[in-house]
């Protein structure tokens, strides 16, 4: 069998390290998904815009050469337990592909290369090749019973100080950075060095970080920048 990506998602989110590890925990992060352009027809889209979120298929494409393990350590059990990789999110998957819930804001259709889906909440680096769209049924994939396993409840969330340096932003880029920082974007083994500085490519600035005892401080912000 071979797939196809029908386009890409043009996203906040520069490089891999700090995208939400679930949609929907930066609400304020955005995106825009642009079709190849055998894909790129208004008819493909018709009726889409009476739903409010979209299933997105996509390509793990910056880790998918590594290829994948029975067993994975989810971050939110710390990086020191494992669980099968079909009990995960791991993006090491054995044919590299995820599942991610967006806000599907708005259709752009006056767009050169429209239509363009403009969207929100987004969990994807920039550059992620898009596979299918399909529109979320909340009467069928919302159950009220359902259970949430190891991560039934939602990450805790860091106090933020330091936010006046990203006053020159924005303001949805000012609120999708501070939700970013506000759920520890540091991978796991990064946690046991607390006031290590950190940096984060996102909103097209290098944001550098530190976490200590609880709070995330902003201590500067470059234009362009790259993460160390």
């Amino acid at each position: 069998m071979e797939i196809t990506p029908i386009g890409r998602v043009r996203s906040c989110f520069g490089e891999k390290f700090a995208v939400p590890r679930q949609p929907g925990l930066c609400p304020s992060a955005w995106g825009e998904l642009h079709f190849d352009p055998e894909f790129r027809s208004p008819e493909a889209v018709r009726g889409l815009e009476g739903f409010s979120h979209v299933w997105l298929i996509f390509h793990f494409h910056q880790t998918s050469d590594r290829g994948w393990s029975p067993t994975v350590r989810p971050p939110r059990l710390g990086g020191n337990q494992r669980v099968g990789v079909f009990a995960s999110r791991s993006t090491f998957r054995p044919n590299g592909m995820g599942l991610s819930l967006v806000r599907l804001e708005s259709i752009d259709f006056e767009r050169e290369d429209g239509p363009v889906l403009m969207l929100g909440g987004v969990d994807l680096v920039d550059g992620t090749p898009i596979f299918d769209v399909k529109p979320y049924l909340p009467y069928a994939e919302a159950p009220e019973e359902a259970t949430g396993g190891y991560a039934e409840e939602a990450p805790e969330r860091l106090e933020l100080e330091g936010e006046a340096l990203l006053d020159a932003l924005p303001e949805r880029d000012r609120r999708a950075i501070g939700e970013v920082l506000s759920i520890d974007p540091r991978p796991a083994g990064a946690r046991d060095e607390p006031g290590r500085e950190h940096g984060v490519l996102i909103c097209g600035v290098n944001v550098r970080f530190q976490v200590l005892e609880g709070v995330c401080r902003i201590i500067g912000i470059d234009a362009g920048g790259l993460r160390d």
